[in-house]
């Protein structure tokens, strides 16, 4: 299967400030280690987090490894739903729009 391509932006600033990106991932995958949720439970914690910040790109990104770490499009739906009544009822249909353009194109 073809390696997705990755946003204009996230590769310019990869070969922009290399050191500062690679810190910013390093910082990632050591906040991962450091306790006992899954991979699973933290992209969904992740996500929710992006979709409270309505950050259209980094719930792309979140939905995309959420996937990939096998959680179900239901369960996405579900932790987006489960923030309507602390971020509100338009943030969160954003954030399923948003959730929608990367599992239908997963779907394809």
């Amino acid at each position: 299967m073809p390696k997705e391509k990755l946003p204009k932006q996230y590769l310019q600033i990869k070969k922009r400030h290399a050191k500062y990106f690679n810190a910013v991932e390093e910082l990632g995958m050591v906040v991962k280690q450091e306790g006992p949720l899954d991979e699973r439970t933290a992209h969904l914690i992740q996500l929710a987090a992006a979709a409270t910040v309505h950050s259209e790109g980094a719930v792309h990104s979140h939905v995309k490894r959420a996937i990939e770490a096998g959680v179900q499009p239901e369960e996405i739906y579900h932790a987006i739903i489960l923030l309507t009544s602390t971020i509100g009822f338009p943030t969160v249909v954003a954030a399923l729009s948003w959730a929608d353009d990367v599992i239908k194109a997963k779907k394809k």
